[in-house]
């Protein structure tokens, strides 16, 4: 059976309400994070399904490097912290380095492994330990170069650094150049990954990345995407089961610092999250406790 992971006062798992993990992709202001927070709040808790806030304090993997990475280290914390109190919600954000991963964990709820990072030693055995240390989650995002069964890998090395209080991330496998596809029997394998090798826990609970699955890697100097199929993407996972989503939500996405191609118009979201909350009580998977 899923193992559950708990981030703040949210629990994501079976028999939980779906959460949605979701904000702007960068820091680009704390009064941006707010409003975009408080929308996200608001739309989550009159559907009933959970929150955790997301946003980056450094983008380090853009296309170019002339392009904007985000506020640092310090005062990204200091504005995660700000969306925490002041909203009431737990928070998280991604680190690149081992480094980051002790002052991070002292302000974050979970800390997120990249995509591109999932298989680096170093950097889940320090996410492992500053997570245990600060009684935190960690996440890590599925590589788009990685099949479901190889996330037993990243989770594995979580594990032997004691920590089990894991969520993995899909967003997307590489198909070809310029694309990504979401294979829907790849994300049940994940759901149902094996790891009893290393574990007597079940496999852990699966969020979907929705807007970075829509990604065109590799478009120019900056990422190209097609946020309309969004939606369908949300919905689709949700139907699957995933006991999570993730979405990035911009109030206009066409100035934002950061995956400008591929974030949601803030206005749209209510009626996204609507829709998945519907799918989820028709569905009936795992009804909340």
């Amino acid at each position: 059976m899923t193992r559950s992971c708990h981030v703040g006062d949210v629990t994501i798992g079976p028999g939980r309400p779906l959460t949605i993990i979701g904000g702007p992709c960068s820091l680009e202001s704390p009064e941006l994070a707010l409003e975009v927070g408080r929308v996200l709040k608001d739309a989550c808790q009159g559907l009933g399904l959970s929150l955790i806030f997301k946003a980056s304090f450094d983008k380090a993997n853009r296309t170019s490097i002339a392009s904007p990475r985000g506020p640092g280290l310090a005062r990204g914390l200091d504005a995660l912290a700000r969306v925490r109190d002041e909203l009431g919600v737990p928070v998280t954000t991604d680190v690149h380095t081992p480094e980051q991963c002790e002052p991070v964990a002292r302000v974050v709820d979970m800390l997120q492994i990249p995509a591109f990072l999932c298989r680096q030693t170093d950097l889940l055995l320090a996410a492992a330990h500053s997570a245990n240390a600060h009684n935190r989650a960690v996440s890590v995002k599925k590589g788009q170069f990685l099949s479901p069964e190889e996330m037993s890998g990243p989770v594995r090395k979580l594990s032997e650094g004691g920590l089990d209080n894991v969520l993995l991330i899909e967003r997307g496998t590489f198909f070809g150049y310029h694309r990504l596809v979401n294979d829907f029997i790849g994300l049940g394998d994940l759901m149902e990954l094996d790891c009893s090798g290393f574990t007597d826990l079940g496999p852990p609970p699966v969020c979907f990345d929705v807007t970075h699955s829509t990604q065109l890697p590799g478009s120019g100097q900056q990422t190209g995407g097609r946020p309309e199929r969004a939606p369908m993407l949300a919905r689709a996972a949700t139907a699957a089961g995933v006991h999570a989503l993730f979405i990035e939500a911009h109030p206009n996405p066409r100035e934002a610092l950061s995956d400008g191609a591929t974030q949601l118009p803030l206005s749209d979201v209510g009626e996204v999250l609507a829709s998945v909350a519907a799918v989820r009580r028709a569905i009936d998977i795992d009804p909340p406790r």
